[in-house]
């Protein structure tokens, strides 16, 4: 296990691209990390420059303590886990595991030991004599991951290594990479686009944009409460819906904020009084928005789209001239067909407010569940913490 720590990390290619934009971060010692944005963002070059594979242009790194930032990839005590497995096809399981170790000139019987040691946690065992050609993606993967185990390194680096998986492989690998760090408490950063991946394995997320650290915080936290408008998008799936407004009224418990159809809402979110009369977006989550009957639901919207997922439904509400569809996330299945009209409303407590620089404002803690609209006849589906409704007529 190993701690690491980044302070003001910097990576220029030239004078004009600067693709690492003074990045502070510390990944403490046995802690699940995941680096998360989308293409381009910087990701893949953080992750190669914590292993060394690229050179740091500014500020520094430290592992325990020690500054790295000239040392070489094997001097950082480090195992690293690529998308393309990066097997050698003409040697087998157990030789391709043990290839680093015999370039180490560690003795034959340790370098047995720590191969024969990766074999079984990884249940390897029975493949250690077939070549990468008669293996599938799950076990070429888990020979990748066995070659840096048995390396027994500081600290494990996992660049988007599930991304050439198929969608069943993907949740069985996901579980295997868990079940791993339990048993290794062994200190990872794994970088992925595929926030389901972050979602699910991350003890921590940090969410990269351009360079730049949007937000670091648990996955709840990030879901709960981003911080601006990005994190509030590219976390989630669907994404949170975003609607234009205006900040009528500040406060600091309550404010209130003028829709585009011209109502007011109340919402439990605190803003300064410098903030008044400016424009803002209100965002709320797909599974937050109530709908039901027409006849007794505060706002109306046709459905533009439907799409069955088998356990939940996905509908796409026209949001006029507000730019893209909203969507509503239903737990149930449902027999709404495109073309209809449906009844919605916003819950307030439910409901995020961000300014028009795209940061957002403190948001209080949400209760547990928002009532129906009066006179829908399916009961709330409800989870066990915190309660949950989405009534559909």
């Amino acid at each position: 296990m190993a701690q690491l720590t980044l302070e003001k990390l910097n990576k220029r290619y030239g004078e004009a691209a600067q693709v690492i934009k003074g990045i502070d971060l510390q990944v403490n010692s046995g802690e699940f990390v995941v680096i998360v944005g989308p293409s381009g963002c910087g990701k893949s070059t953080l992750l190669r420059m914590i292993a060394g594979l690229e050179d740091i242009s500014g500020g520094d790194m430290y592992i325990d303590g020690v500054r790295v930032n000239d040392d070489t990839p094997s001097e950082r005590g480090i195992g690293m886990v690529f998308q393309s497995y990066a097997l050698y096809p003409h040697m087998n399981v157990y030789e391709n595991m043990a290839f680093s170790l015999q370039l180490a000139k560690l003795p034959k019987d340790e370098i047995a030991r720590r191969v024969e040691e990766a074999a079984r946690i990884l249940q390897l065992e029975p493949l250690l004599q077939r070549r990468p050609k008669d293996l599938s993606g799950g076990q070429r993967q888990r020979v990748a991951i066995g070659r840096a185990i048995a390396r027994e390194p500081k600290l494990f680096l996992f660049d988007e290594p599930l991304s050439n998986l198929d969608a069943a492989l993907r949740v069985q690998m996901r579980m295997e990479i868990a079940a791993l760090h339990r048993r290794l408490k062994s200190t990872i950063i794994y970088v992925t686009h595929d926030q389901v991946e972050a979602m699910t394995l991350a003890q921590r997320i940090v969410v990269l944009n351009r360079g730049n650290v949007e937000q670091v915080g648990t996955p709840l936290e990030l879901y709960d409460h981003p911080a601006n408008e990005f994190v509030a998008q590219f976390i989630g799936s669907p994404k949170m819906n975003l609607m234009p407004a205006t900040l009528v009224r500040a406060g600091e418990a309550d404010s209130v904020v003028r829709l585009w159809s011209g109502k007011d809402l109340v919402v439990p979110i605190a803003t300064p009084a410098s903030a008044e009369g400016t424009k803002v977006k209100l965002g709320i989550r797909p599974e937050h928005i109530e709908w039901g009957s027409v006849a007794q639901a505060p706002n109306l919207a046709d459905v533009l789209f439907v799409e069955h997922m088998g356990n939940e439904t996905y509908h796409y509400l026209d949001s006029g001239k507000l730019g893209e569809p909203w969507v509503v996330r239903d737990s149930r299945r449902s027999d709404i067909a495109a073309g209809e009209t449906v009844g919605y409303r916003l819950p307030p407590e439910h409901c995020h407010l961000f300014d028009e620089s795209g940061k957002a404002f403190a948001r209080r803690a949400a209760g547990n569940g928002a009532s129906r609209i009066p006179g829908v006849d399916a009961p709330p589906i409800t989870f066990a913490e915190p309660a949950r409704t989405n009534a559909l007529h």
